[in-house]
Order: C-alpha cells, then sequence, then structure tokens
C-alpha cells in the first residue's frame, strides 16, 4: 500500500516543525512502535521488563528524529508510511536487544571466567533475525501473512483487517498467535546452538 495524503502531510508538517507535529506523529504510530518491540522480542524469547520497553521505544524515536529527521526524509513514499516505520523500528529493536544480550552474557562469562563463543553467536544470531524473519513470514498462508502484516507492521485494529481480509474479527486473534507461535518456533530451530559433536571411538 503508497503512502497516503495524510501520512504525505504528516510528514511535510514534521520536516517544517510545525507546532504540535511530532506529538501528532507519536500519537498516531507509538502503539505500531510498541506492537514491533513486542513481536520482535517475543520471536527471539526475550523477556522484556516495562521499563526496558520504554527505553527500546525512546530510542526508535530518537533516531527518527535525528539530524532533522533525515529516516523521514529518506521514505519515498513505495509503501505506507507504517510499513517504513515497522522496518525501522524491528531493525533498531533488534539491534536493542543484541546490546541486551550480550550485557547480560557478559554478565554470565565474568562470573563463569569465559563463555566467549557463545556470546559471539548470540549476538550474530540476533543480527541475522531481520532476514530470516521476512523469510519465515513467506512459509505462512496468504491471509495469515497479511493479517502479520496488516496488525505488526501496519498497526490496523482487528475490525480493520477483518474488512480488508473478510474474515470474521474473533478469528483474527488465534489467527495472530498461531502465527506468532510458528514463527518463534522457527526462529528458536534456526538459531539454537549445535550439537556438540561426538567423540569418534578408539
Amino acid at each position: 500500500m503508497p503512502q497516503t495524503v495524510d501520512e504525505r502531510v504528516l510528514i511535510q508538517r514534521c520536516l517544517t516543525h510545525d507546532v504540535g507535529a511530532w506529538n501528532d506523529f507519536v500519537d498516531r504510530f507509538s502503539g505500531l512502535i510498541y506492537r514491533v518491540i513486542h513481536f520482535t522480542a517475543h520471536l527471539r524469547s526475550v523477556d522484556l521488563a516495562p521499563d526496558d520497553v520504554e527505553d527500546i521505544a525512546a530510542e526508535i524515536m530518537l533516531k527518527i528524529v535525528a539530524n532533522n529527521y533525515a529516516l523521514l526524509r529518506q521514505f519515498q513514499g513505495r509503501s505506507s508510511l507504517s510499513t517504513y516505520l515497522a522496518v525501522i523500528a524491528r531493525r533498531i529493536c533488534v539491534h536493542e536487544l543484541v546490546k541486551r544480550v550480550q550485557i547480560q552474557q557478559r554478565q554470565i562469562a565474568t562470573a563463569n571466567g569465559g563463555a566467549k563463543d557463545s556470546l559471539n553467536r548470540a549476538g550474530d544470531a540476533s543480527l541475522e533475525t531481520l532476514d530470516e524473519v521476512q523469510n519465515l513470514l513467506g512459509r505462512l498462508p496468504k491471509k495469515v501473512r497479511e493479517a502479520v502484516r496488516l496488525f505488526y507492521l501496519e498497526g490496523r485494529s482487528y475490525e480493520e483487517i477483518s474488512a480488508r481480509l473478510n474474515i470474521p474479527v474473533n478469528s483474527i486473534g488465534p489467527m495472530l498467535a498461531r502465527a506468532k507461535g510458528f514463527l518463534r518456533q522457527r526462529m528458536q530451530q534456526r538459531f539454537q546452538a549445535p550439537p556438540a559433536p561426538k567423540k569418534a571411538k578408539k
């Protein structure tokens, strides 16, 4: 879905520092950003405290306004603004999760006196998350994939998804839950540490 007129106007208001523009931007897209954070953390099996979620959301917002809204200036309108922001939010979220995992791993490594290989594997795997999620989404049934995209990447309500896909509203929650379960399971299988090689018998 391409950029809408409302989105174009909102971006222009932000770029010209119109009074109240940023507040309107936050009101419109903060829910989407929080959903992306929770969705990404769920796929990586990372439990985030409320303070961590707030910190990551704040980091995403800071990146959006950095360098006089450079990220908004780069938006070319080929997709909806929601989709564009969701991609940005997911990328930043992955890097923030990597940092948190690395801090935890360092603390464990310090306590145990090592485990650098485990730390490196965790960081590398997390950095591959974006491409892997895109590949896995492509393996979902078309309507399920579209429901995931509309809810998590465009911030659409259940009612909007129901109307768009012509499916009952009460089927959307279970559909999204099954999709999350599928994606999380595949991510865990993809990034779990390989089994230790068996020693050759003498």
